[in-house]
């Protein structure tokens, strides 16, 4: 399988289209209409604050302190990629983003989601939140961002559908690398996401590459997970509609074999490449998952384990994937719930034995 490194398309359009307007190098009040620039030393917080909803924001490259709260519609956040870097500001300053300790909000509310916000090409590190957190939001696109050495989740989504998530790196983040969610603190059933799409992602060194936590109808596509304590984590319980419905494919899943020791929730996690708990009807098809060791209870290739309040995977199916060298099994049904399906899987161990393709 050829795993498709991530583009630089999107954000690189918007700065060509940006260009044509002749907004690279003028402020707003030299600049047409709909278009802020924020230069080194200048706040990007006091551009969003200006910023009418579709404008799109221009960051130069340079070092930006302090957290970014974006509550209006339709606006665009576009850097320079490594080079535009938010970091934390002053302990205590700032908005509510920054004090709760992330590194850039987008966020709506229950009643008004938070529409067409636009989040390219800039880098978000150190914070010990969030990189970017995102709630109560409608079509946001989170693309060709990075977010490193954050204390909880590289990019964290929750209440929010229709997102798209598209080649980011997500590196050294204390939790998961990317992280969707119907809700991160509170019990419930699975969001449907209305097609929320995870794609062309690169994820290292983080807990868990990608979590997918008690959400519906969206799909993980052409990532590439290494080096993570576990890769990909689709996580569900008794709430109902359960977790699930949802397509993990086409993902290169390698050598994720960094400790990481156990939570409250959790047993300690290293050598676990796909691993459904408390999941239904997600197909797991074309993935490549290779080089995962380790004895943690959810060690392995592609793993399904019982979730930790004791709901059983049920009428998922593994297919068409190529899952070598993983140990203690390339393949493992430790949950043995109903109706779940393992075919046309390349694989040489399984458990129970008889799931690898002879």
């Amino acid at each position: 399988m050829t795993l498709r490194r991530p583009p630089a398309a999107p954000a690189a359009a918007l700065v060509a289209a940006v260009s044509v307007l002749g907004l690279c190098a003028v402020p707003r009040a030299e600049a047409a209409p709909g278009a802020l620039v924020v230069r080194p030393g200048e706040s990007v917080q006091a551009a969003v604050d200006r910023a009418r909803p579709g404008d799109v924001i221009k960051i130069l490259p340079g070092t930006y302190p302090g957290g970014v709260s974006v509550t209006k519609p339709r606006l665009t956040l576009i850097g320079q990629g490594a080079d535009t870097v938010i970091t934390p500001g002053a302990k205590g300053d700032g908005n509510a983003c920054a004090r709760a300790g992330h590194g850039l909000c987008v966020t709506g509310t229950e009643q008004s989601p938070l529409d067409g916000v636009h989040v390219l090409s800039l880098t978000v590190s150190g914070f010990p939140g969030n990189g970017v957190d995102a709630s109560w939001t409608d079509r946001l696109e989170i693309s060709d961002v990075t977010a490193e050495a954050n204390g909880r989740q590289g990019i964290g989504v929750q209440h929010s559908v229709r997102s798209q998530l598209r080649d980011n790196h997500a590196r050294h983040n204390g939790e998961s690398g990317i992280f969707l969610a119907n809700t991160a603190d509170a019990e419930g059933g699975a969001l449907n996401t209305r097609r929320a799409r995870v794609s062309g992602n690169d994820l290292t060194g983080n807990r868990i590459g990608i979590v997918l936590r008690r959400v519906r109808n969206l799909g993980v596509d052409e990532n590439h997970v290494t080096a993570n304590c576990g890769g990909v984590f689709v996580v569900g319980d008794e709430g109902v509609p359960r977790a699930g419905g949802l397509t993990v494919s086409d993902n290169l899943v390698a050598a994720n074999n960094k400790y990481c020791p156990p939570s409250a929730r959790l047993p300690f996690i290293q050598g676990a490449g796909i691993v459904l708990t408390g999941a239904e009807r997600t197909l797991v098809v074309r993935n490549r998952v290779v080089d995962h060791h380790g004895t943690s209870p959810m060690s392995g290739g592609i793993v399904l384990f019982r979730s930790v309040v004791g709901a059983s995977n049920t009428g998922n199916t593994v297919r068409g994937n190529t899952t070598l060298g993983n140990s203690p099994a390339d393949l493992a049904d430790r949950d043995q719930g109903t109706g779940n399906v393992f075919r046309d899987n390349t694989c040489r161990v399984s458990e129970p034995k008889g799931l690898c393709e002879e």
